[in-house]
């Protein structure tokens, strides 16, 4: 059996970057009051992050939360776990959660209801990629890069059993 290789493009490097520096921008007017606290969902939303934060010329905190529910497959088990909570105290402040996809959906309601528990004054979640097809939970996705088809996809950040983050664009997963 061959290893699952990288195949087609589904979102190019160049795309990529103008859409976060937008995304960026369009985030940044909507918390011009105060600095909202970004939490990256690691590992897969770590680039997006970064390049996202830099397109945000206002005030922020950041911090990350891990949350596992894939293990090294391709399909979600439909189980979210918290393996790594924040370090920054929510209560009363703006939040912005930053996820690489929302597929199932189940993963952010999971967050969703952790975070709203420590009672911030908002909570909203910006994600990179949007598999509407798959959605089994109704989720509330505030800004959205880019919706794709229902394919496993690697790079920018975005993983199979660890690998490919590190790919400039976003591509399907072939041979799995």
């Amino acid at each position: 059996m061959t290893a699952p290789r990288p195949g087609r493009v589904v979102i190019g490097e160049p795309e990529l970057r103008a859409r976060v520096t937008a995304l960026g921008a369009e985030i940044a007017r909507g918390y011009a009051a105060e600095p909202p606290v970004l939490v990256g969902v690691l590992q897969g939303a770590f680039l997006f992050m970064a390049d996202l934060v830099r397109a945000m010329p206002i005030d922020l905190v950041t911090d990350f939360v891990r949350l596992e529910s894939y293990g090294g497959g391709t399909t979600s088990s439909g189980r979210v776990r918290l393996a790594e909570d924040l370090a920054t105290p929510l209560a009363g402040r703006d939040v912005l959660v930053v996820e690489d996809i929302v597929d199932t959906g189940r993963t952010v309601a999971a967050l969703r209801r952790l975070l709203e528990a420590r009672r911030p004054r908002s909570l909203r979640v910006c994600a990179l990629c949007d598999k509407v097809g798959r959605r089994e939970v109704d989720v509330g996705v505030d800004w959205v890069g880019f919706t794709i088809p229902n394919v496993f996809v690697v790079g920018y950040g975005f993983d199979h059993a660890g690998l490919y983050r590190n790919l400039p664009h976003v591509v399907t997963l072939e041979g799995v």
